[in-house]
């Protein structure tokens, strides 16, 4: 399925008047994009600037199509924000920008891991990093553009340094959740850690499992400093857009997407990537229509039933990203 090509009407943000002048960088991580994570250091962070934008929004809201405009007036090339647009193979279901869109601007951080990894934001923002730098070293602004609220938050924000992890561990955890589901886990972390489980929504198994591991390997809950506010970077007050659209409208394009989704061969691709090695991992998974495929797939579910499923749970999901992104005070936000 070809990204969301509603077209924003309003000529985008005029690019800044004074010229560029490339602010101090950062060493980009080994080895290409979606390589190690960094291990228990805070984590790489992209160097935000005056040549740094950033449009979000909730899914289908629009954002490709006014992206595409607001990077080729500023001269610069697209990082992606979207947790599920760096899993190659998974195209349908994540609705990323068409060969031809990228051929147009340059993006970053799509198609840089298998479906099977996890991919973490520690990982993200060490990739983002090195994509920044990138555009940089071509004399190009940036525009940060998605809509996943944690990686956002993560780039406003930052980290604090995370325990190393225990792989072990989490293959057991993910083994469960392919058996049980998530709500079991999510039961164990609030029995163990309450604050984390109460500010991690209950589906969301990857970050449920992180926050168990870190109790296992260290006997104490999941740091929570990285999630308080602080001082926040002019570029989120004067260059940071948010795309929205009437709630009505906005179900109606999530609707139509869906459907459009599994009419262009989403239970297909789910099927292929399946099949290869590593399979659809936990993190990929969470994507609204990997799941309802397969379970088509071992007929669980009719096409039908998935349909109706998957659009319930993206219209959830532009729910939450919406009360997410209003956290960002000092966002413009547009109409569309």
């Amino acid at each position: 399925m070809a990204p969301d090509s509603h077209q924003h009407e309003a000529a985008p943000p005029a690019a800044p008047a004074r010229p560029f002048i490339g602010p101090s960088t950062v060493a980009c991580p080994t080895g290409a994009f979606g390589g190690p994570e960094p291990a228990s250091k805070a984590p790489q962070t992209p160097v935000l600037g005056d040549d740094c934008w950033i449009l979000s929004g909730p899914t289908a809201a629009g954002k490709t199509a006014l992206s595409l405009l607001l990077a080729r007036r500023l001269d610069a090339e697209i990082v992606s924000v979207d947790s599920m647009a760096v899993y190659r193979g998974l195209d349908i279901g994540t609705a990323k920008p068409t060969p031809a869109q990228r051929a147009e601007v340059r993006h970053h951080l799509v198609d840089i891991v298998e479906p099977g990894e996890i991919y973490t934001v520690a990982r993200w923002l060490a990739d983002a990093a090195a994509a920044v730098e990138s555009c940089r070293s071509r004399g190009k602004r940036v525009v940060f553009v998605g809509g996943t609220p944690l990686y956002l938050r993560a780039l406003r924000d930052g980290l604090d340094p995370q325990p190393a992890g225990d792989p072990e561990f989490r293959r057991r955890l993910e083994a469960e959740v392919e058996a049980t589901g998530p709500a079991p886990l999510h039961a164990r972390l609030a029995a163990v850690d309450p604050v984390a489980a109460a500010r991690i929504h209950p589906n969301d198994a990857r970050r449920i499992i992180r926050a168990l591991e870190v109790v296992e390997v260290t006997g104490q809950p999941l740091p929570t400093s990285w999630a308080d506010p602080r001082p926040l970077h002019p570029v989120f007050g004067r260059q940071m857009l948010v795309l929205d659209q009437p709630r009505q409208t906005l179900r109606e394009r999530i609707d139509r997407r869906v459907e459009m989704m599994f009419a262009d061969g989403l239970i297909e691709e789910t099927r292929i990537a399946a099949a290869q090695p590593g399979g659809i991992g936990a993190t990929a998974r969470q994507a609204a229509g990997y799941a309802e495929a397969l379970e088509v797939l071992v007929g669980k579910m009719t096409p039908e039933q998935a349909i109706q499923l998957t659009q319930q749970r993206t219209r959830q999901l532009a729910k939450r990203q919406l009360t997410w992104l209003r956290s960002f005070t000092s966002a413009i936000w547009i109409g569309a």
